[in-house]
């Protein structure tokens, strides 16, 4: 788990200084710029020890320069904020592969009930889209505090409770196929 939250953290340490920058000088043209080359070294730092790099790195990256550069062209935060509904859109496009969430799941979901994971999987996309929508939406309202909640609070949650949904269904009716191949 801990793995976990420092990939996230690395994942988002551009927008993290962003916010943290900009809420404390309130300086678009400062936080953009230091959050760009936070992005850069870190990538570089990366190369430098030997890791490799996979494309959403490198496409991630691309992503920061590009919309860093937009924001201070325009001085305009509302491009770097809808940085993660990009995220969120390319993510749901890739939950369209029907199957995908298969390979995560245990064998005896996999083998109870593999419609019903499928299901799942079209479910996750259409929350993902729905998420990265109304990232944008916040965005444009160029309320950063607003922003920041919607995107730790709101985007986080909605995941947490859609898993949370999704283990309580798949228990119920498993338990309810085994009971009822059991009786058979």
């Amino acid at each position: 788990m801990k793995d976990v939250f420092a990939r996230l953290a690395s994942d988002f340490l551009s927008t993290i200084v962003f916010l943290i920058i900009y809420l404390a000088t309130d300086n678009i043209i400062l936080a953009t710029s230091l959050a760009v080359t936070g992005a850069i070294a870190q990538v570089i730092y990366a190369r430098v020890k030997g890791n490799s790099l996979g494309y959403m790195t490198y496409a991630s990256l691309a992503l920061v320069i590009v919309l860093g550069t937009a924001t201070i062209l325009t001085h305009d935060p509302r491009f770097v904020l809808a940085k993660p509904s990009i995220a969120h859109f390319a993510i749901g496009a890739i939950m369209l592969k029907p199957g995908w969430m298969l390979r995560y799941m245990p064998a005896r979901v996999t083998d109870v009930i593999p419609e019903y994971v499928t299901a799942a999987g079209y479910a996750w996309a259409v929350l993902m889209f729905v998420l990265g929508a109304g990232t944008i939406a916040v965005a444009w309202t160029g309320d950063l505090k607003l922003w920041a909640f919607y995107v730790s609070v709101v985007a986080v949650g909605a995941k947490i409770a859609a898993f949370a949904i999704q283990y309580v269904i798949f228990r119920i009716i498993i338990t309810g196929r085994l009971r009822a191949a059991a009786r058979a």
